[in-house]
This record gives structure tokens, C-alpha cells and sequence, in this order.
């Protein structure tokens, strides 16, 4: 990036936007692949086969409901005081809620007291990634020199593949180190009590940021909005929709891929925890590309809005074909998983650049993290859930037909709609 004005300073705002959306994907999917793994057994009661897991995958929900609760209430300080001092407050939030989880009993300890602590925490977890997201977005973004918005908001967006594999690889290591047993009673609490050291690093770089300009410019223009929340729904309800919708194919295809293949596969397919975690770090890696290659389309060729259709064109496809790829062993399960998080990665490395795109700075912090979390709820709260069911009742073939869906969903939205960028307007193609 030496070609970039003030380049210096410019690696110091992205490193800030990348490390932390790092530790706070960190905290998310050390959740997700400890639901998937062993929550069902440790923190519900032992009932029909599957009950447990689905269980597990429901409390997963619980902070996607969180999440737009945190993005009404991180969005109003971050579009009233600042967005340094605001991702300083999420990264706390979520952080303290993640360390306690390696604190907790499990039901054979506390009954019911323990499923109840573990959502009153996950909660936490939700409410902090609600205000993370779109700040770091917009550091990164209202930092960007002309023509490399998209490349600069898919510094965050990176964030969450790197998560992924902090998070997956410490529990590979983990199952590889530990007996099955060992694992069950207390190697899962490891990853959990790691996060309080991350979150140090995390404060120690944010700490060091100062405001973005287009906040300060904002600032300068005119007195912030008294309630951004009221603003954003009054003025710019069409760029909200849009938003939320057009972002909801990047969640269906993340949980699908991760959250649920990683239990249907070691708890239906039969295959090992270690196997199946190496797999998913493997495929991980092409949603890194996908990212960085969409977010190169979207400045250098396209715009944002057509890499984000592309993407969902492909996710459509790729759920008509997860019965034949899954089906087909190791190889057809990891053919399916770099398809699905290569794809996921250009529905998802854009939004970076285009949901703050859709708002003006007043109430940007607010109209992108609201799009992004509901579309969150959505898209992704309940999918593993729902996948899980339908993978039961009905078989592969539906989980790939529910993933089609949200895709085309998206897709349509894309199509119909076009933002202009800094305007908080959506106006109908044509």
C-alpha cells in the first residue's frame, strides 16, 4: 500500500479495524463452535436424540437478537461523541462477556441456573458485536483516500475469517492435545478465558486512535442528532431496508457453512471434531480471497451494489448442489465449504464500503450497524437452528433450498435498488 497518502497513519487505522474485529469474530465463533460441539451435553438436559444440539444452536440466536439492541445504543454515542471512544466501550462489552463463559457451571452443577447464565452472557456477547461492527467499518472507511473505499472497509471484513481461525484453530489444537473426556470437563473453557488477554491487546491499539475526519467534519457542519435512532428511521427508512436486506445473503451462507456443518457433520456424518474443524480452517481461507478480491471488483471494475448481486447469483446456485457435494465424502464436504465461504466472502467484503455508503456521517454509525445486525437476526440468528431441523425432518436438499432463498432474497433487493454513496438515499434502478 505505498502508494497510499499517508500511508502510516493509514496501516495504523486499518490494523486498528482489523485486530479488533479479529478479537471480537474471536469471542463470536469460540461461542459458535463450543454450541456446536458440546453446549448441547453440558448446559441442557439430556433428552431426545438431537433436542440438546438444537438447544445449543437456539442460544446462539439470543445475541443476534442482542446485536441490533447494541446497535441502537452504540450507534447513538458513536454518531454523538465519536467512534474511538464508542469501539473502545464493545470491545469491553463483548470481551467481559466472553471471559465469564469459562466461568460458568453446567447443568449438572447448577440445573437450570446454567443454560439461563450462559444466554444472560451470550446476550453480552450480542450487545458488544452490535456496536463493533460499524464502527470499525467506518474507521476504516472515513479514513479511505478516493478510490479505495471498498479495499479499506474490507479491513473489518477480514477481521472475521482471521477470527474464525484464531477461534476453530485453538479448538483443534485443543482436541488434539486433550483426551475426549478431558476436552468435555474443561478444555472448552480454555479459548473462553483466552479472550480477556486479547481484549487487552485490542484496547492497548484502539486507545491510540484519534476521531475520523468525516465525524469531525460532520461535527463542524452541524450539531449532532439528538436521537440517531429517530433521524435514521424518519429520513432514511429506504436506505435501512435496503441495507438490512442486501445483507442478510452473507449471514445464511456463514452459519450454514460453519456453525451447522461443523454439528451435523461430527454428530450426524460421523466424522472427528479434529477432522472436521481442519476442513473448515482449510475453507476459511477462501472466504479470506473472496473478500479481498470482491473488495478490489467493487473499487477497480464495479460497484459495490453488482459485486454484492454477483455473489448472491452464486450463494443461489451453491445451495441447489449441498445433498451431491456432502454426500460425496471428504472431498465433496470440503469442495462445498470453499464454494459456500468463497462465495459468502464477496456478499460479505463489500458491505464493508457499502452499507456506510447508503447514510450520511450523522447517522452512519447507527443506519450501518442497524442494517448489518438485523440483517444478522435474519439471516443468521436463527439458521443453524432451522437448518438443523430441516436437515432432520427433511434432508440436505432443504438446508440447500433455505440457503437459495436468503440468497435470492438478498439478490432481488440488490437488483431493485441502488444506493448513492454518502446520500442516505435509495432510489429504484431506472
Amino acid at each position: 500500500m505505498t502508494d497510499i497518502p499517508h500511508a502510516s497513519s493509514h496501516r495504523r487505522v486499518l490494523a486498528a479495524s482489523f485486530v479488533g474485529t479479529t478479537i471480537e469474530f474471536y469471542d463470536f465463533y469460540v461461542y459458535a463452535t463450543a454450541a456446536a460441539l458440546v453446549f448441547g451435553e453440558l448446559f441442557f438436559p439430556t433428552g431426545e436424540a438431537g433436542t440438546g444440539q438444537m438447544a445449543a444452536f437456539a442460544t446462539l440466536a439470543v445475541a443476534f437478537f442482542a446485536r441490533p439492541v447494541g446497535s441502537v445504543v452504540f450507534g447513538h454515542f458513536g454518531d454523538r461523541i465519536g467512534r474511538k471512544a464508542t469501539l473502545v466501550a464493545s470491545l469491553l462489552t463483548m470481551g467481559v462477556s466472553t471471559t465469564l463463559v469459562a466461568a460458568l457451571p453446567t447443568y449438572a452443577q447448577a440445573g437450570w441456573v446454567a443454560p439461563v447464565a450462559l444466554c444472560v452472557l451470550r446476550f453480552g456477547q450480542g450487545f458488544g458485536l452490535g456496536g463493533e461492527w460499524g464502527g470499525a467499518a467506518l474507521l476504516a472507511v472515513e479514513h479511505a483516500p478516493p478510490g479505495w473505499r471498498a479495499r479499506y472497509g474490507s479491513a473489518p471484513q477480514l477481521g472475521a475469517p482471521a477470527g474464525f481461525i484464531a477461534a476453530n484453530g485453538l479448538f483443534l489444537l485443543l482436541g488434539l492435545w486433550l483426551s475426549p473426556a478431558e476436552f468435555r470437563d474443561w478444555g472448552w473453557r480454555v479459548p473462553f478465558a483466552i479472550s480477556a488477554a486479547l481484549v487487552v491487546v485490542g484496547l492497548w491499539i484502539r486507545l491510540k486512535l484519534a476521531e475520523t475526519p468525516e465525524f469531525a467534519a460532520s461535527l463542524r457542519e452541524a450539531p449532532p442528532p439528538t436521537v440517531p435512532i429517530a433521524e435514521l428511521l424518519r429520513r432514511h427508512p429506504g436506505a435501512t431496508l435496503t441495507g438490512t436486506v442486501g445483507a442478510i445473503a452473507c449471514f445464511a451462507a456463514y452459519y450454514v457453512g460453519t456453525a451447522f456443518l461443523l454439528g451435523y457433520g461430527t454428530k450426524t456424518l460421523g466424522y472427528t471434531m479434529q477432522g472436521f474443524l481442519l476442513m473448515q480452517l482449510g475453507a476459511i481461507l477462501f472466504m479470506a480471497a473472496g473478500i479481498w478480491i470482491a473488495a478490489s471488483l467493487a473499487d477497480r471494475r464495479w460497484d459495490e451494489r453488482r459485486v454484492l448481486a454477483g455473489g448472491c447469483v452464486a450463494t443461489v446456485a451453491i445451495g441447489l448442489v449441498i445433498g451431491p457435494l456432502v454426500g460425496a465424502g471428504t472431498a465433496g464436504m470440503f469442495a462445498f465449504l470453499a464454494l459456500t465461504l468463497f462465495a459468502m466472502g464477496f456478499v460479505y467484503g463489500p458491505l464493508g464500503a457499502w452499507l456506510p455508503g447508503l447514510f450520511p456521517a450523522r447517522v452512519r454509525y447507527t443506519g450501518a450497524s442497524m442494517a448489518f445486525n438485523v440483517a444478522g437476526v435474519i439471516g443468521g440468528g436463527l439458521t443453524p437452528l432451522v437448518a438443523q431441523g430441516l436437515a432432520t425432518t427433511h434432508g440436505l436438499w432443504a438446508v440447500g433450498w433455505y440457503l437459495s432463498a436468503a440468497a435470492g432474497v438478498s439478490l432481488v433487493a440488490l437488483v431493485l435498488m441502488r444506493g448513492r454513496t454518502g446520500a442516505g438515499v435509495v432510489e429504484p434502478v431506472g
